[in-house]
C-alpha cells in the first residue's frame, strides 16, 4: 500500500476538521466467545508455552494492522497522514505491586509467532515490573516535577513538536512513534468489564483497545442456550484515520483469529511491497 493510498480525500479533511483526538473519537465493542480459546490456551500450557488472553489479543490486533486493516498502522502529520514502517505494539502494565500503570512496546510485533511474542514479553514486563521503564515513560516522573504552568507549557510544546509537526525530541526519548502503533491495555485485570481508555494526547496511537475480563454466562450455541465464556473487547479510535468500516474489519479479524487461534502460531505470509 502506498502512500496515496493513506491520503484519500477524506482522511485529508478530517485531518483539518479534527485536532489530535480530544474531540475527534470513535467507539466501539465487540463480544466475543472465548469458551474454546481458553481451552486452546489451557493446552498451550500445559504444553510449556505461558501464554494468556492477553498474549493471543495483543498478537491479533498487530496481525489486523498487517493483514486486516493495514490503514490504521498511520499517524497525521501537518495534516497528512504517514504511514509507519512497522506494527509496534503497546501493551499498558501495571507496575509497583499493581499501584502505578506503565507500557511497553513490542517492536515488529506482527512479524512474531504466539511463541516468539511470550518470551519477548517475559522478559521486557519482567524488566518493566523492576520498575525500569522505557525512556519514554520514564519521563513522567520527570515532568511532574515541573511547576505549574510551565508543566503545560512543556507539555504543549513537546506535543507541538512530535504530535503535531512529526519530529522527535531525542533528549526526552519522545518520538511519534515512542507509543507504537496502538496500545492495548486490560482493564478486566482491575475489575473493569468495558472500558474506553483515553487517547494520549502524546502518543499517535489510531486506537486503544481495552479487554473486559472473561465471564461465565448464558449464550446461544448450537441452537442451544448454554453457560458459555464471553469477553468483551472495547475500542477508542482517532477518527482521524478510522471510520466504521476499518472498525468493522478490526473486529471481524478478532473474530476470526477467536476462531483459529493457530493462525497465530504461523510466521505471517509476506506482505506485498515489504
Amino acid at each position: 500500500m502506498n502512500t496515496a493510498d493513506f491520503n484519500t480525500n477524506w482522511r485529508k479533511s478530517a485531518a483539518a476538521l479534527y485536532r489530535k483526538p480530544t474531540d475527534s473519537k470513535v467507539f466501539g465493542t465487540v463480544e466475543l466467545d472465548v469458551t474454546e480459546l481458553e481451552k486452546f490456551i489451557a493446552e498451550k500450557r500445559r504444553q510449556g508455552l505461558k501464554i494468556t488472553l492477553t498474549h493471543i489479543f495483543l498478537l491479533a490486533i498487530a496481525r489486523s494492522y498487517r493483514e486486516a486493516v493495514p490503514e490504521l498502522n498511520c499517524y497525521v502529520r501537518m495534516g497528512r497522514i504517514v504511514p509507519r514502517r512497522s506494527v509496534d505494539a503497546g501493551l499498558s502494565v501495571l507496575i509497583k505491586n499493581g499501584t502505578e500503570m506503565s507500557s511497553v512496546t513490542v517492536p515488529d510485533a506482527d512479524r512474531l509467532t504466539l511463541t516468539e511474542l511470550a518470551a519477548w514479553l517475559d522478559a521486557e514486563l519482567s524488566r518493566s515490573r523492576r520498575g525500569d521503564e522505557n525512556e519514554a515513560m520514564s519521563n513522567k516522573s520527570m515532568l511532574a516535577r515541573i511547576p505549574w504552568p510551565f508543566r503545560n507549557w512543556v507539555v504543549h510544546l513537546v506535543r507541538l513538536i512530535t504530535i503535531e509537526w512529526g519530529f522527535s525530541v531525542p533528549f526526552l526519548g519522545i518520538s511519534p512513534h515512542s507509543f507504537g502503533s496502538f496500545l492495548l491495555t486490560n482493564t478486566g485485570s482491575v475489575g473493569i468489564d468495558v472500558g474506553y481508555p483515553a487517547l494520549l494526547p502524546l502518543a499517535n496511537l489510531s486506537a486503544v483497545i481495552s479487554m473486559g475480563f472473561p465471564q461465565s454466562k448464558p449464550a446461544v450455541h448450537e441452537g442451544q442456550i448454554v453457560p458459555r465464556r464471553l469477553l468483551t473487547l472495547s475500542a477508542v479510535m482517532d477518527h482521524r484515520v478510522v471510520d466504521a468500516l476499518h472498525a468493522g474489519r478490526l473486529f471481524r479479524y478478532f473474530k476470526k483469529i477467536v476462531r483459529e487461534p493457530e493462525l497465530l502460531e504461523k510466521k505471517p505470509e509476506p506482505v506485498a511491497g515489504q
